[in-house]
C-alpha cells in the first residue's frame, strides 16, 4: 500500500504567501470595486531593462537559427554568466572564486530548499526567527523537525531576531550544524557589519557547521560598512554557501534565474569517516535533479552583468529603495517601532494598537484595502509585527503610507 511522507503532515496550515493569496482574493469577490494596494509578496512591478530585453530577444534569435540553436545544456550553467558573474559580484570586491564554484539556477528558493539533501538526516538544524518560510518548511519535509510545540518544533534551534536584540539573533547556545543566515534580512531587513558576520564564520569553522547565506538582497545594500558576500569575511570559504538571487535584483521574479555558490574548500565528512567535496556532491545532486536554466534566459541574465546592464539594473534598484524611504519614514512618523528600509526593500514594523499580526492584516485589507505580511507568518517572534515590501509603484507605495497614516488604531 502505498504511504504519504508523514513529515508533510507537521507542516503548518499552507504555505504563507499562498495564505495571503487566497485571504486578499476572497476579499475583492466581496468588494469587486475596491483598489487593492498589494505590498505582501516580494514581487517587483518595473519591467525588465533594456539591455537584459535585448539580450533574451538574442537568445530568441540564436535559437532559431540552426548554427546557433542550444539542446540540453549544462546542469550548472553556461560559461559564459558563471564568468560574468563571477568578475562583476565577486572579483570586483576582492573575493577569489573559480567559475565552477557558480552554479545557475531558476531560483534561490529553490536552492534553498533543495541544499539540505546533500547533509545526513540526523543533522541540528538552527533556522531564525523571524524567518524565510522555505528554510523551516524544507527541513520539516526531509523530516529533521519533529513535533511542532508551543508555536515551534521540538528538533531545531530557533536564532530569535528581537527589538531587544535590534533583529540580529545571537549565536547558537545549544550546537548547531547547519544554519540558515538571510542578510539583508527577509523580513527584517536588517543587516550584519562585518565585525558582525566574522562572528558566525569564526563560529561555524570551530564546531564544524556550514551557513546557508542567503545574500538574495545584496544589491540593495547602501551603507559601506556591510559586506555583499560572507566571502568577504576570511575563513568563509571552508563554512559557508552563498545564494543570489536576480528575482529582486533584475526584476527576474517571473524569469527565473539565480546562482548558488560552493566552494572547493568546504569539505564535509559522513557518519564512517569519509570526506566529501560539497561542491562535487552539489554538482551530483543538481546532475540528477536539475536539467539547468533556459539557454536564453541566461543570456538575457547575461546582460545584468555588463556595465551597460548593471547600471540600468541600478536604477531599478533605486527605483525600490526611494519606495523604502516613503514607507520608512511613513512608518517613523507614525513612531512605531521598526527596522529596514536602508539596506533592504523591506520595512518591519510594530503593528500599532496592539493588534495581532494577522488582526492588523485583516484591518488592513478591510479599511485601506492595503495587502503587507503579517510577522506571525515569519515564526513566532514576528508575532505583533508586519512587513510592507517596496516593490510597487511609486504611486501606489505614497497611497499605501496614506491610508496608513489615516488608519484608526
Amino acid at each position: 500500500m502505498i504511504k504519504a511522507n508523514k513529515n508533510y503532515g507537521r507542516l503548518q496550515g499552507s504555505y504563507l504567501f499562498s495564505e495571503i493569496a487566497k485571504r486578499v482574493g476572497k476579499y475583492q469577490v466581496a468588494n469587486p470595486d475596491a483598489k487593492i494596494i498589494k505590498l505582501g509578496i516580494g514581487d517587483v512591478t518595473k519591467p525588465l531593462s533594456p539591455e537584459v530585453i535585448k539580450s533574451l530577444h538574442s537568445g530568441v534569435e540564436q535559437m532559431g537559427a540552426a548554427d546557433s540553436f542550444k539542446g540540453y545544456g549544462p546542469e550548472q550553467g553556461y560559461a559564459f554568466l558563471r564568468e560574468a558573474i563571477n568578475k562583476m559580484d565577486f572579483a570586483s570586491r576582492g573575493v577569489e572564486l573559480q567559475d565552477d564554484e557558480i552554479f545557475i539556477s531558476t531560483g534561490a528558493k529553490e536552492d534553498s530548499a533543495n541544499i539540505q539533501e546533500i547533509f545526513s538526516q540526523d543533522i541540528k538544524v538552527a533556522v531564525p526567527d523571524p524567518v524565510y518560510p522555505v528554510y523551516v518548511d524544507s527541513n520539516v519535509m526531509a523530516g529533521r523537525s519533529g513535533e511542532f510545540v508551543d508555536g515551534r518544533y521540538e528538533n531545531f534551534t530557533y536564532l530569535e531576531g528581537t527589538a531587544d536584540n535590534n533583529f540580529k539573533p545571537a549565536l547558537p547556545t545549544d550546537g548547531a550544524d547547519l544554519i540558515y543566515l538571510c542578510f539583508p534580512n527577509n523580513p527584517t531587513g536588517q543587516v550584519l557589519t562585518k565585525e558582525e558576520l566574522k562572528l558566525w564564520v569564526d563560529y561555524a569553522l570551530e564546531n564544524q557547521s556550514i551557513i546557508i547565506f542567503d545574500a538574495a538582497y545584496e544589491a540593495f545594500i547602501t551603507e559601506d560598512n556591510i559586506p555583499h558576500s560572507i566571502y568577504e569575511i576570511e575563513g568563509a570559504k571552508r563554512c559557508a554557501i552563498e545564494m543570489r538571487s536576480m528575482s529582486k535584483t533584475a526584476g527576474f521574479t517571473g524569469t527565473r534565474c539565480a546562482y548558488t555558490i560552493v566552494p572547493k574548500e568546504l569539505v564535509i565528512k559522513d557518519e564512517d569517516g569519509n570526506e566529501y567535496s560539497v561542491n562535487q556532491l552539489w554538482n551530483r545532486r543538481q546532475c540528477t535533479k536539475f536539467n539547468g536554466v533556459a539557454y536564453l534566459i541566461q543570456q538575457g541574465a547575461l546582460a545584468a552583468f555588463t556595465p551597460e546592464g548593471r547600471a540600468e539594473i541600478q536604477e531599478l534598484i533605486n527605483y525600490y529603495l526611494e519606495n523604502a524611504r516613503i514607507i520608512r519614514e511613513g512608518v517613523e512618523n507614525l513612531g512605531l517601532t521598526y527596522s529596514g528600509g536602508v539596506n533592504s526593500p523591506y520595512i518591519w514594523f510594530k503593528t500599532p494598537g496592539g493588534l495581532s499580526s494577522w488582526d492588523f492584516f485583516n484591518k488592513f485589507l478591510d479599511e485601506c484595502q492595503v495587502v503587507g505580511t503579517p510577522g506571525a507568518g515569519f515564526g513566532k517572534c514576528g508575532e505583533g509585527y508586519f512587513r510592507l515590501s517596496a516593490f510597487g509603484s511609486r504611486e501606489n507605495v505614497i497611497e499605501a503610507v496614506s491610508r496608513l497614516t489615516a488608519l484608526k488604531c
